[in-house]
């Protein structure tokens, strides 16, 4: 199964979150709670909203003369996604530096998430070998 689609930047990603959050929106929603305080125009979150039906990230459907908008996929496969995207970025050609340096970042946040780390790999090493 293909990978869903993400946001294309901050700005698609910000109107997600919001129609997340909403469960269902107008534009006129989200450019309340996106556009207005950023002072970006309404039409620029209706033309993003446009994109993100596009990607199939949101459906709309109409309600009279508006159109109303909603997740097309839950927000964890998004993040999920986003992560694996974002780690394939950091690591690289040569992951061996990159995974060493992660490891190191991660014993600096939360020492006890390496304990965490640690099950997980022995968990997929398991699941790989089918014990």
């Amino acid at each position: 199964m293909a990978p869903p689609p993400l946001p294309g930047g901050d700005l698609e990603r910000a109107v997600l979150e919001a129609v997340w959050e909403l469960a269902e929106a107008t534009a006129r929603d989200v450019h309340d709670r996106v556009g207005a305080p950023t002072g970006l125009a309404y039409t620029t979150i209706a033309k993003v909203l446009d994109r993100l039906v596009a990607k199939k990230l949101c459906k709309r459907q109409r309600a009279g003369r508006i159109y109303v908008y909603a997740p097309a996929i839950a927000r964890e496969k998004v993040e999920q996604a986003t992560a694996r995207s974002t780690v394939g970025r950091l690591l690289g050609d040569s992951p061996r530096p990159a995974i060493a340096t992660l490891v190191d970042a991660v014993a600096s946040v939360d020492p006890d998430l390496l304990d965490e780390l640690a099950r997980v790999v022995a968990a997929r090493r398991r699941a790989r070998r089918g014990s």
